[in-house]
């Protein structure tokens, strides 16, 4: 009896090996497939001490996570993601008629209308509804709100509060007497805010670029990117100095080093679903505006402002005409220079590193913003303007915030060497939006640029050109690239900080 239940166990013993022995096969099978099919996971993050580290397991999809932080820049970028944080719907998935409508939303000025002076805020409270007509009560939708005379041609942006509710507060600052008008408008609703989050997230590649690679009369194109999928060999036009990356497919006869230029590829389509793309209709929930259920107007005293974006200092501008000198650059892309010779005074101008999504760019003149500072000498006769921001809007902000510590890095040891060098930056503008327009350059991926780019500047010595409240003020359609007026405006602040008396 003890001999047969002894050999039960042997024989227990050995059949479970064996069970354990197909189960361990089985499973590096499953991960040798994964890892051949490419159903790995992407990346996993890694904590180390005393520096952090986001570190991929498979470099598939996006490199941009693919970075050695310092403990300093690691809880930066945290407190960035965290300062970018939207609220949104608490389903993962609401229909359509269910989302907020504009045109059952409104807003109401709280304040007597009899009681306003220059220099008092005005608050405004709007109330979202939905399609059915019921009201909302979550927030997440992104409003823009602007207070304007248009016989005076004057206008000044409101600061939306989100209480989360379906209710949202606006605040205004009066800053000249007169009739004022209060204007507010739906940018998108909180539902649309999260697909556009996902999109940022899931398709960091839906504006694709591509280069020319020749060799005599010999040439092939391929796709580039921040990040490709590896499913053939790839050239890696990292830059040595920044780290900042940059891979094309290697052409299937061609070398990595006879690449010839930068160009957009394209926008892929059909990025949505049916039931998502109902959330991005022009005339219903892009840009839409919230009327006023009483008065929109308030009355102040007069005072005469005409086509003015109206500053906290005086401006002096030059009275010279810089000439420009044909270096036979591409339109849009550069380099340009301009020059006064009576006046001493040389103007040059570079576009910024890839992603560029302009016409065709020699690859000899895809420079990076940092390391062109780094060769600027600097002194009180150098100023430096930086705007960089519209072509990062399809990458996840991990890409941009890379981009500007680069930037900021070089723009401390410029200060560091030539203190009395100027260095002013134009923030982000707002533009026209429609449906397809939106999944690309929503002005909800522009403000959350423009916040990174404040806070990651903010304490330099250092002026911002404010486009973003410029463009939204003024009287005139959004634009990406504004009417001159506006230009002219920002012109004249940018002048103001080199010439201020």
């Amino acid at each position: 009896m003890w001999c047969t239940f002894y050999r039960f166990q042997i024989c227990f013993v050995l059949i479970f090996l064996l069970v354990v022995l197909v189960l361990v096969s089985n499973i590096n099978l499953v991960e040798h497939l994964n890892h051949r099919m490419g159903l790995e996971p992407e990346w996993t993050e890694v904590h180390s001490d005393p520096a952090h580290s986001l570190s991929p397991v498979n470099r598939k999809h996006c490199d941009y996570r693919y970075q050695i932080l310092s403990k300093s820049e690691y809880e930066e970028q945290k407190s960035l993601l965290n300062i970018l944080e939207w609220p949104g719907p608490p389903l993962d998935k609401i229909e359509f008629m269910k989302s907020t409508d504009a045109a059952h939303s409104h807003f109401v000025i709280l304040q007597s209308q009899s009681s306003f002076k220059v220099g008092d805020v005005l608050e405004v409270l709007v109330r979202m509804h939905d399609f059915e007509g019921n009201p909302k009560h979550y927030g997440g939708d992104y409003l823009q709100a602007k207070i304007h005379s248009p016989l005076l041609k004057a206008g000044a942006v409101g600061k939306v509060l989100d209480h989360q509710n379906g209710f949202y507060s606006v605040y205004f600052s009066l800053l000249w007497p007169g009739r004022v008008t209060v204007s507010v408008i739906l940018v998108h609703p909180s539902e649309g805010i999260r697909i556009l989050h996902r999109l940022r997230e899931d398709r960091p590649d839906r504006v694709y670029f591509k280069s020319l690679f020749r060799s005599g009369d010999f040439s092939e194109t391929t796709m580039c990117n921040v990040c490709l999928p590896k499913k053939q060999p790839i050239c890696n036009y990292t830059d040595l100095q920044t780290g900042e990356p940059w891979f094309c497919y290697k052409p299937d006869k061609l070398s990595c080093s006879s690449r010839v230029n930068h160009a957009k590829g394209g926008y892929m389509k059909n990025l949505l679903t049916f039931h998502d793309n109902m959330f991005f209709q022009s005339g219903v929930n892009i840009k839409v505006p919230i009327l006023a259920s009483g008065p929109d107007t308030v009355t102040v005293h007069p005072w005469k402002v005409k086509d003015k974006y109206h500053l906290l200092h005086s401006s002096k501008l030059l009275s010279s005409e810089l000439k420009p000198f044909d270096l036979g650059s591409p339109k849009n892309v550069g380099p340009f220079l301009s020059v006064d010779v009576d006046h001493n005074i040389m103007l040059k101008f570079r576009c910024h590193g890839p992603p560029i999504r302009f016409s065709t760019v020699s690859s000899n003149e895809l420079r990076y913003i940092a390391n062109e500072l780094d060769g600027i000498v600097g002194g009180k006769n150098t100023v430096v303007a930086i705007t960089i921001w519209s072509h990062f809007s399809t990458f996840p902000v991990e890409v941009y915030i890379r981009r500007l510590r680069n930037i900021r890095a070089a723009l401390l040891r410029l200060l560091e060497r030539s203190p009395t060098t100027a260095v002013i930056i134009r923030s982000a503008n707002v533009q026209e939006l429609g449906p397809e327009v939106s999944l690309f350059n929503s002005d909800w991926y522009s403000l959350q640029l423009d916040t990174v780019m404040r806070s990651m500047f903010s304490g330099l010595h250092i002026k911002i050109v404010d486009a973003w409240e410029m463009s939204l003020a003024h009287y005139l359609p959004h634009a990406l690239h504004p009417n001159r007026i506006i230009i002219k405006n920002q012109i004249d602040e940018f002048l103001s900080f080199i010439c201020p008396n």
